[in-house]
């Protein structure tokens, strides 16, 4: 997206967007491409799944064990 179409949907003054995506350009979490006149502003996913994977990963962990040993109660009492 242009600025322009970036500051439509948005509640913020141009100033406030540019700030904001040279921020997020500077962590490497949006990538720009000139065209002709226009800058264009594109989310880079990579590092937003990094992010993701290390932080869900932990969660993911300690559900995963609980509803193994779920299973194995469930199967015992069957049997």
């Amino acid at each position: 997206m242009t600025l322009g179409e970036l500051c439509d949907g948005l509640a913020m003054s141009r100033q406030a967007v540019t700030k904001h995506l040279g921020i997020l350009q500077g962590a490497n979490l949006i990538a720009t491409v000139k065209h002709g006149r226009e800058k264009l502003h594109y989310i880079n996913p990579v590092p937003i799944h990094q992010i993701t994977e290390r932080w869900i990963r932990k969660f993911e962990r300690n559900r995963l064990q609980a509803l193994s040993d779920l299973k194995r109660e469930l199967e015992k009492r069957d049997e």
